[in-house]
């Protein structure tokens, strides 16, 4: 080997073991990169999965609250019209939306068997009325010729008889023309009381028919200057209904606007059916803004309960365990509250059991929280801030 081959060698095997030297520690670069990346991960990771809650405190309901409840509104008073004798529809006074009077005619109905009855029967009180009179002459005459022995005290008992029963007859027929004289009254049909026509369900010359369930009434009057508010409330609710409640209600139609109503008394029952005790309350109605038949929206006063306290609905937790509010402690930690709803008003609840007004209530807790788990707590006024 010549001396200019060696230095070449040499050369070679310096630059391998630099390089390799290189390869190591680009190796060692990445592995320490990719480990402190999973350490990142690993901390970006564990931190995520500590939940951020928004808490709240309950608070007591000291000023008092209110309860909305659906209602509906009925007349007064209101009847439906139907006749009481056959015939046909003669004339119609008054139409659908008509302020009626007591006592004012709606219709008229041609009844002509009901006046061939009447007819008949002024007949045969007159003929009754004359048996009557010859019976009791000829008991009179035979009751003479009994005082000359003339005649039988049997005969002229038997003519006494005849007389009595012949002027029964004529009461029996006087009370017959009395009665048709009064079914002749309701060929008039009158209003019953002063109040509204609300329906109409009839025309000249239709056939009408007397006493019968299965034909719609000819007309319906409704007095509507008071209406009657018909609110089921709640058996938990029930002991908001006492002597002198007040009552503001609302309709669909008039938005915005409020009635008063005062109530008249209760079912001094609960409905098995629906759970609920029926109150019912009055409202004046001097100008017809209310009608009857709608649907409202009754709103009652609850008076102050400083025994319980006062959490949104958003807390709630249902579970197995029953109804329960997520709490943290100290820590930061998580427990599972049981909890009792004293009176529910939609989106809030009063707890009459289980939480205070020092405790710490997480609002809209997530669905996998869990007894004991770690939180973290949302800034005020962010995205988790509470509702309450």
């Amino acid at each position: 080997m010549s001396s200019d081959q060696k230095p070449s060698r040499k050369r070679l095997m310096l630059l391998g073991v630099g390089g390799l030297t290189l390869a190591a520690l680009l190796v060692a670069n990445g592995l320490h990169a990719r480990t402190l990346h999973a350490q990142s991960v690993s901390a970006w990771t564990q931190a995520a999965a500590i939940p951020h809650v928004s808490v709240f405190q309950p608070q007591h309901n000291a000023a008092g609250d209110t309860l909305r409840l659906p209602a509906h509104l009925e007349a007064w008073s209101t009847a439906p019209i139907h006749a009481r004798v056959s015939g046909y529809l003669k004339d119609w006074k008054v139409d659908i939306g008509s302020q009626v009077k007591a006592g004012q005619v709606l219709a008229e109905i041609d009844s002509p068997d009901l006046d061939q009855q009447l007819a008949q029967a002024h007949a045969r009180l007159v003929q009754e009325q004359a048996n009557a009179h010859l019976a009791a002459t000829t008991a009179t005459r035979w009751q003479n010729l009994l005082a000359s022995h003339s005649v039988s005290r049997q005969e002229a008992d038997e003519k006494t008889s005849n007389a009595a029963a012949a002027k029964a007859n004529v009461q029996a027929a006087a009370a017959d023309v009395a009665r048709l004289s009064a079914l002749q009254s309701y060929k008039t049909l009158r209003a019953p009381f002063a109040g509204t026509i609300t329906a109409r369900n009839t025309d000249i010359g239709q056939l009408i028919k007397a006493d019968t369930d299965s034909d719609p009434e000819l007309f319906n009057i409704a007095d509507t200057h008071q209406l009657r508010l018909y609110v089921p409330v709640p058996q938990n609710y029930a002991a908001v209904i006492h002597p002198g409640l007040e009552a503001e209600l609302s309709v669909p139609e008039h938005p915005g606007m409020h009635f008063k109503a005062r109530l008249i008394g209760d079912s001094t029952a609960i409905d098995r059916r629906s759970g609920t005790l029926l109150a019912q309350f009055v409202a004046d109605n001097p100008n017809g803004e209310l009608l009857p038949g709608d649907y409202a929206e009754a709103t009652l006063p609850i008076p102050a309960d400083t025994h319980g306290v006062s959490i949104p609905a958003s807390a709630l937790i249902f579970r197995a365990q029953g109804t329960q509010v997520a709490m943290l402690d100290g820590h930061n930690h998580v427990h599972l509250q049981s909890i009792h709803i004293g009176l529910d008003l939609g989106d809030r609840l009063v707890i009459d059991q289980g939480l205070n007004a020092a405790d710490r209530v997480v609002d809209n807790p997530p669905d996998a929280l869990r007894e004991g788990d770690p939180v973290q707590l949302a800034a005020a006024g962010g995205a988790h801030a509470p509702k309450a």
